[in-house]
């Protein structure tokens, strides 16, 4: 029967719920994806003023080696979007970076957690984990590299474990402290920190900033920023009393205003009009803020499978009366699809997760990281790692790029984005009961399915929501500089490697100015101009992420890419 269904309704009515619905509003207002999703997407990131302040602290912190670093901000500001463009901003050649967002986590469980997102494995020596980290520190220091934690959610925190820090931040030589370490929380942390028994803490603190709600010009920025990168060409689709009410009911807050726009533009919808006027923002907000009321457009909701139900009766009577009908309309099952059954027979959920933890729980952290590592290393053409190395996971995959002519790039963010540049990735697995992480390589896209490597319970294939469920968000690429251009950095190199830049912005049809050598306006426009176009964040900076993709969209230099198999 759900196969007659479809000759009269669209697939996405048949598959009922929300997500229908959601697709039917992006097509009616001409949008790719959601614009106002409330998970965290690094192209659609918007740094308001305030945003932009903060990040400038964090950078100066870190730059000068002050230590200890404060923000604060109500819930739903962006401070986890600051944090966020920040890791992204911290080259992994120049910087050590560790996310502990775990507020719950005891004192020597915080510690193994630092240990464990810089890569640090337990020594076979007597070492003590705080003993472990400064010895780290030191080598880092040594050569180079600033080492920077961050520690989310931190207001949660209990006593002994900021005392935990504290000692941490102790970790320091002659002239300047090892270590630096972000604290991130509501402005409840701030509170903590005037307690008393806190002060030795507080004055720690050097650099602070109390992230503020973004401002009306702001927020409409944001507002048009966000409806742009989904593919909305009319920038006028809210309007101007639209935009007051959702500002007065947001104050500025930008998980508020995805909140309320993405309830106004479902509201459109359902009364089918184009523009959200200020009425439907209001009927919006109204909604948002009464759960219980029977809204419009909740009752279009009811009648979508009211009118499903009519169809399916009416093709059952068509059925009865002329069954040849509706016979020739249902296309037989194709070869293909038979193949693909035989191939990835059908496994719940349960079986995928036992599956998961036997093969993958089954080796340590260190060699599932060499294994995956060695995946990707196929398409570089580049050795595999021998058995006998092994290295902590990050700091280990590191070393290897290095070592081969590589780079790594750590990627945080969702797996929309991460498909989006295109190169074969590490994605790292968090599995429940499991300690540690593991590593499964992204390797192509098969039929709207992600081909990993190793296979799991003998299938190559998964789709997107089975490998979201134990992704942990963060993944690792190799790439390859092949100009050299992060690493020309003595002072009569920087005119060549501008130039160098500017040719491969001509190459990527992003520049038609000469090639002075100079990073003047016309240069800095078309970087940001190339980086609007590859979905990143428009800073002008031409960075690791940056080349990545300029290398990939120039067919001369072979870049491996998921869509496209090995090279």
């Amino acid at each position: 029967m759900n196969s007659t269904v479809s000759l009269i309704f669209p697939s996405y009515l048949t598959t009922g719920g929300e997500q229908g619905y959601v697709l039917m509003y992006l097509d009616f207002h001409g949008f790719r994806e959601k614009p106002f999703n409330l998970t965290p997407d690094p192209r659609f990131v918007f740094l308001s003023k305030t945003h932009k302040e903060a990040f400038a602290h964090l950078l100066y912190g870190i730059h000068n080696r002050v230590g200890f670093i404060g923000l604060t901000g109500e819930v739903g500001s962006g401070k986890t979007t600051v944090l966020r463009a920040l890791l992204g901003q911290l080259d992994p050649e120049h910087h050590r970076t560790a996310l502990v967002f775990n507020p719950c986590l005891s004192a020597p469980e915080l510690l193994q957690n630092i240990n464990r997102e810089l890569g640090i494995t337990a020594s076979s020596n007597t070492l003590s984990p705080l003993e472990a980290l400064n010895q780290f520190l030191l080598q880092q220091n040594t050569e180079g590299r600033t080492v920077v934690v961050i520690i989310d959610e931190a207001q949660d925190l209990e006593a002994p474990v900021l005392e935990q820090i504290r000692l941490i931040s102790n970790l320091e030589t002659d002239t300047e402290k090892l270590i630096q370490i972000v604290l991130s929380g509501q402005p409840e942390l701030a509170e903590v920190l005037k307690r008393n028994e806190m002060r030795q803490l507080s004055q720690r603190i050097v650099v602070r900033y109390h992230l503020q709600p973004m401002d009306f010009d702001d927020t409409v920025h944001y507002i048009s920023h966000r409806l742009r990168v989904a593919g909305g060409t009319d920038g006028l689709i809210f309007s101007k009393g639209a935009l007051k009410h959702i500002y007065r009911y947001s104050h500025g807050l930008p998980r508020l205003v995805n909140a309320v726009c993405d309830r106004a533009l479902i509201t459109a919808y359902s009364r089918d009009a184009r523009r959200i006027s200020s009425r439907i923002a209001a009927a919006g907000i109204e909604d948002l803020t009464s759960p219980m009321t029977v809204s419009s457009l909740k009752k279009r909701l009811i009648l979508i499978p009211t009118f499903i139900m009519l169809a399916a009766l009416i093709v059952a009577s068509v059925y009865f009366i002329r069954p040849d009908f509706i016979n020739s309309h249902i296309a037989p099952p194709s070869k293909k699809t038979e193949e693909q059954t035989k191939k990835d027979p059908g496994v719940t959920g349960a079986e995928l997760f036992h599956a998961m933890a036997a093969e993958l729980g089954s080796i340590p952290e260190a060699e599932s990281a060499r294994r995956a590592f060695n995946a990707l290393s196929r398409f570089w053409n580049v050795p595999p790692v021998p058995e006998s190395l092994r290295l902590g996971a990050f700091n280990g995959m590191e070393q290897w790029a290095i070592e081969r002519d590589l780079s790594l790039y750590r990627f945080s963010g969702n797996l929309g984005a991460l498909v989006r540049f295109d190169y074969p990735a590490a994605l790292e697995l968090t599995l429940p009961g499991i300690p540690g992480k593991r590593f499964v390589s992204l390797v192509g896209i098969e039929d709207e399915q992600l081909a990993v490597d190793p296979p799991i319970a003998n299938r190559k294939l998964l789709s997107f929501s089975e490998i979201e469920k134990y992704w942990s968000g963060q993944a690792l690429f190799l790439w390859k500089d092949s100009l050299h251009l992060l690493k020309s950095r003595s002072p009569g190199s920087k005119e060549d490697r501008v130039k160098q830049i500017q040719g491969l912005l001509k190459e990527a049809g992003a520049y038609d100015k000469p090639l002075t050598g100079v990073y003047n306006p016309d240069t800095l426009s078309a970087v940001m101009q190339f980086q609007s176009s590859a979905g990143i964040e428009q800073d002008g900076i031409v960075g690791g992420q940056t080349l990545m993709l300029l290398y990939r969209s120039i067919d001369r230099f072979q870049v491996p890419r998921l869509t496209a198999g090995r090279k």
